[in-house]
């Protein structure tokens, strides 16, 4: 069993920033992949950002620059680093990991942190 939890989500006025956390914690032997998603009311889940075990990152085009993907090994923990926030950026927020148990691999999901941005 592989638990993540998201944390730092909120109300924060166009152009602001925040910073998201997610701490993997559970029964595994190593994390590989790890990445934020959102999801917007009335919209698909979509990709935001991703991050290797090695440190190499991947984002959403139209997001590129404002946001920043970055990662603890020893902590277990990604973080997203948001900057310049837009209220188009109003969504909830979802860690996700792969990982590898020791016997499968699989992908574990968060509850998801609430991020709000008013205009």
């Amino acid at each position: 069993q592989v638990q993540l939890v998201e944390s730092g989500g909120g109300l924060v006025q166009a152009g602001g920033s925040l910073r998201l956390s997610c701490v993997a914690s559970g029964r595994f032997i190593r994390i590989n992949d790890m990445g934020w998603y959102r999801q917007a009311p009335g919209k698909q889940r979509e990709l935001v950002a991703s991050i290797t075990s090695g440190g190499l990152t991947n984002y959403a085009d139209n997001l590129k620059g404002r946001f920043t993907i970055s990662r603890e090994n020893a902590k277990n923990t990604v973080y997203l680093q948001m900057n310049s926030l837009k209220p188009e950026d109003t969504a909830v927020y979802y860690c996700n990991a792969a990982v590898y148990t020791g016997l499968i691999f699989m992908t574990s999901w968060g509850k998801g942190t609430l991020v709000t941005v008013s205009s």
